[in-house]
């Protein structure tokens, strides 16, 4: 039977690659993004979080066997907080009922190897406590110095959304309804959100100190894509709680022999 997926992000970049991937295989995706999407919502918004379940309800007729949250926002300003934390952790939540009707449902989130660089322990710790207006107002704070602490907004909001997963997929909601609910973290991938990043040589290696990447440097959507799939199929049957690094080696460099 053909699976139905929904894939957030799906415009460009890793959800776009999700996308193009899952369909190759004989899925039906429903996309989801500002714009050249199935459902055209803003999810940094509650208004835009509530029409995507509206949506997907409507179009799926209320049976969805794979969720993947990919839209995610890098730049040091409030709206990253609202989408990558507030709308990744809506996007599950609230499609999660439509799991339920699925023979084989998985739940897949894009994090970021960013998680395990600096963080505002203020602005997680007001995430973690899902308080959207305090953690913006945070956000707003440290979006007046982009150039240092406004970097950490991107950093929290991932560490926040790794935390949610580890401690969401195997309670009640999740592994007591055998959904699979698990984590990606990137590395550098090649996107229109790190395009500027990465425009020159110089730029690029420059990164590539703060996020080192030994096994093949910088990585195509791609590469992410394939995992993910395998995460939201019906192959994945007991992957729980985890975030894996698709980092070509950021997480071993950084954190040696620490382990989850």
């Amino acid at each position: 039977m053909t699976r139905t997926s929904v894939v957030t992000g799906s415009a460009s970049g890793i959800g776009k690659a999700t996308k193009e991937l899952l369909e190759s295989r004989g899925e039906r995706v429903i996309g989801v993004d500002l714009h050249d999407a199935d459902i055209e919502v803003d999810l940094t918004t509650a208004a835009g979080r509530v029409a995507l379940v509206e949506e997907v309800r409507r179009l799926s007729g209320g049976v969805v066997d794979a969720v993947y949250a990919v839209a995610g926002l890098a730049l040091p300003v409030p709206a990253t907080v609202a989408v990558n934390y507030f709308g990744a952790v809506a996007t599950l939540a609230g499609l999660r009922p439509f799991l339920l009707a699925s023979a084989a449902p998985r739940a897949v989130v894009v994090s970021s190897m960013a998680a395990l660089h600096p963080v505002d322990d203020e602005l997680v710790a007001l995430l973690t406590a899902g308080d959207e207006a305090a953690a913006i107002e945070r956000a707003e704070v440290l979006a007046k110095e982009p150039e240092t602490v406004g970097s950490l907004i991107y950093s929290s909001s991932k560490r926040a959304l790794s935390r949610w997963v580890r401690r969401e997929a195997p309670a009640a909601d999740w592994a007591g309804a055998s959904i699979p609910l698990n984590a990606v973290g990137p590395g550098i991938i090649v996107t229109p959100m790190t395009a500027e990043m990465i425009s020159t040589e110089e730029k690029t290696a420059a990164l590539l100190e703060l996020v080192p990447m030994p096994l093949n440097g910088v990585a195509q959507p791609g590469s992410v894509a394939g995992l993910l799939a395998w995460l939201g199929s019906a192959e994945n049957t007991h992957l729980c709680g985890q975030v894996i690094y698709v980092d070509g080696g950021s997480d071993a460099v950084i954190r040696g022999d620490s382990v989850w």
